[in-house]
């Protein structure tokens, strides 16, 4: 079988590699911790195993999956386009810097989307190594519109649709509903990231709060909590997996399943 794809995947903290057909469908999956190819169907082996010749790194056993967990049904079941999964921190920012790498006009200056990408891409490492806790991230996650969710968290303390903000050096004061950045005039941030948290409450049928966090700021004042946002440093990031007991593993795999898929977010 000819146009085989071959897409790695990360979850649980285990790289798995999907052997899909040129239509989108899987047909098996490289396990390379357990050694083991896991194939969807006995006909396609010889295929599937040219496919992965170049990925496998010694012997391994070859035959039917165990039995698959609901998730991993839903998993199996999407097609990778419509897979939210593989986006790394600051995606839609890494595709448009791609598309129109864009000048700045004065010396020295760097273009704010690329600091706001390493924004990203520090907090994004940070909730990225929550993983072996139990906790999923998903990064650039798409509303309509144009809006996105910059990581959406999920795991034993519930879900967090987190904002980042890139400070860059300067003072940040907030007071609810508006964030005041340095010298600039103070904007009501604060409603733009309770709005992404209702929407993905509404794409997800589930609770999910809201969280800003300030990157690189030389200092961040809040004089009161705002309501309904939690409003953390960088260097608190890994404060948001201590709480636990909220959901069940079956509730965060099957959430992260229907998080995961892009048309869940098409009706928000």
């Amino acid at each position: 079988m000819d146009g085989l794809r071959v897409i790695p995947i990360r979850q649980h903290g285990r790289e798995r590699l999907y052997v899909c057909r040129p239509d989108g469908g899987n047909l098996a999956w490289y396990d390379r911790d357990a050694a083991r190819v896991n194939l969807l169907g006995a006909d396609h082996q010889e295929a599937v195993l040219t496919a992965l010749a170049p990925y496998l790194t010694g012997p391994v056993s070859v035959g039917p999956p165990p039995v698959p967990t609901p998730a991993e049904l839903a998993r199996l079941s999407l097609h990778p386009d419509d897979d939210l999964a593989p986006n790394r921190p600051g995606e839609a920012l890494l595709v448009a810097l791609d598309r129109d790498p864009g000048r700045v006009a004065l010396p020295f200056r760097t273009d704010p989307r690329r600091r706001a990408l390493g924004a990203e891409q520090a907090v994004g490492e940070a909730l990225d190594r929550m993983e072996g806790a139990g906790w999923h991230t998903l990064h650039s996650v798409p509303l309509p519109g144009g809006n996105r969710v910059h990581h959406l968290l999920i795991g034993p303390g519930g879900l967090f649709a987190v904002h980042t903000l890139d400070a860059h050096r300067q003072r940040v004061t907030v007071v609810d509903p508006r964030v005041s950045l340095g010298r600039r005039e103070p904007r009501p941030l604060l409603n733009r990231v309770r709005a992404d948290a209702s929407r993905a409450s509404y794409a997800l049928t589930a609770e999910v709060r809201a969280v800003l966090v300030v990157v690189g700021a030389s200092r961040l004042t809040v004089p009161s909590a705002p309501r309904g946002v939690r409003v953390l440093a960088d260097g608190d990031v890994e404060s948001l997996a201590r709480p636990g007991g909220v959901l069940k593993p079956a509730d965060v795999e099957a959430l992260h399943a229907m998080a995961r898929d892009r048309n869940t977010w098409s009706r928000v």
